[in-house]
């Protein structure tokens, strides 16, 4: 254990201010998730007992901290910190809110057991003994918390047990164990099978699959007329949708099984700033968890539409288009700085929609008629390799 006492002792007994200068608190990789936690609270003793600020340097999520790997594809998080101590009033009440996270997730850890981020939040708020201030005034406080940790001990929020809102569905020829119970995602019905928050391999186990591609659509309508027509038994894929932007299940689903069964992904969304974004996200990763991007990331997801070229090559009539707003128009300006939007394919795709003023919904298929994006706008697509 490294020495706390390399920073600045109290004068007169009283304690003082974390040391900027004082070496960076950073938890040994080689540990494992209940480890680390473990190494977070000695440590924090240890520089209680020394009389020195405790203080624990919380890795930054932000633009100007992350940079775009042109190696591997990713989006990959800088080295910059925030350094959060006890006895400084700025940081005191998210220094404390911090170790109590970490108590609740080892506490799951020790059980064996998993939990929601929310049910986490009230298990960590209480008033404080002699006084009326909450450990925690909503969850809006104690998420941002929880990705601290996540952040600063190297630890998915899975491996700390913690699981989000449950939100996505698969079917497909893909069979899989879950939680011990043999599933055949071919015989799911019409609503699929559900991705739970937590989809590592000691959960979920892929037994054997049929499929030549992995589609992941939008939107959860489309994804059910495709669903409905059997296109993914027509074309052998396995069809994901996470309802708008994929939750953190989804995207290390997608990870998991571009990577173990080597199939690749194509990426369905809507013709605006934010479609491209989700593209964006399952491809590079995001900013603001760039610290995962390595395991949720699929660097050669394609796009697959829909392209602000589409309209024009399908012959869709401008009624079903939808004009610009002020925020999509400084969105696309916005992700058209990105390196990772910088490729000319990209400049080319975003421009173009800025210069024809409209955007697109994946529904506006349906006016070609129902079955049009089963039929005929996907399947020409793959069959012509028309992808990003």
């Amino acid at each position: 254990m490294a020495d706390p006492g390399n920073g600045a002792k109290a004068k007169n007994g009283g304690a003082p201010a974390a040391d900027e200068a004082a070496p960076r608190f950073k938890v040994p990789a080689r540990l494992d998730t209940r480890g680390k936690i473990e190494y977070l609270a000695k440590r924090t003793l240890a520089m209680a007992r020394g009389e020195v600020d405790p203080y624990v340097d919380i890795p930054s999520r932000t633009l100007s901290n992350v940079a775009f790997s042109k190696r591997r594809k990713i989006i990959e998080m800088g080295d910059a910190t925030q350094r959060r101590s006890l006895f400084n009033l700025n940081q005191a009440r998210k220094y404390m809110q911090t170790l109590l996270i970490a108590r609740g997730c080892c506490q799951l850890l020790d059980e064996q057991k998993t939990t929601s981020i929310r049910d986490l939040y009230y298990m960590s708020k209480h008033t404080l003994a002699d006084g009326k201030e909450n450990t925690f005034e909503g969850q809006e406080e104690s998420d941002p918390i929880i990705e601290d940790l996540e952040v600063t001990l190297g630890s998915l929020r899975e491996e700390l047990h913690l699981f989000a809102a449950k939100r996505g569905s698969v079917v497909g020829p893909l069979t899989l164990v879950d939680a011990g119970d043999v599933i055949d995602l071919s015989r799911m019905g019409s609503g699929g099978w559900s991705v739970p928050g937590i989809v590592e391999p000691e959960t979920i186990r892929f037994v054997g699959h049929g499929a030549k591609f992995i589609l992941l659509v939008e939107k959860e309508a489309v994804w059910a007329r495709l669903n409905e027509d059997k296109f993914w038994k027509r074309h052998n894929c396995i069809l994901v949708t996470g309802q708008g932007q994929p939750p953190r299940g989804v995207r290390r689903l997608l990870y998991r099984m571009t990577h173990e069964l080597d199939l690749p992904l194509y990426v369905f969304v809507d013709n605006d700033p934010w479609g491209y974004y989700i593209h964006s996200v399952v491809k590079q990763g995001s900013i603001g968890l760039a610290f995962e991007s390595k395991r949720m990331a699929v660097p050669k997801a394609r796009f697959i539409g829909l392209s602000s070229f589409d309209p024009a090559a399908y012959d869709l009539s401008e009624d079903v288009s939808i004009r610009l707003n002020d925020q999509d128009r400084s969105r696309a300006k916005e992700i058209l700085n990105y390196e990772w939007f910088k490729a000319k394919a990209w400049q080319k795709e975003i421009t173009n929609m800025l210069r024809a003023g409209v955007k697109w919904e994946l529904e506006a298929l349906s006016s070609k008629g129902l079955s049009f994006v089963t039929e005929v706008f996907l399947p020409k697509k793959i069959a012509d390799r028309d992808w990003l």
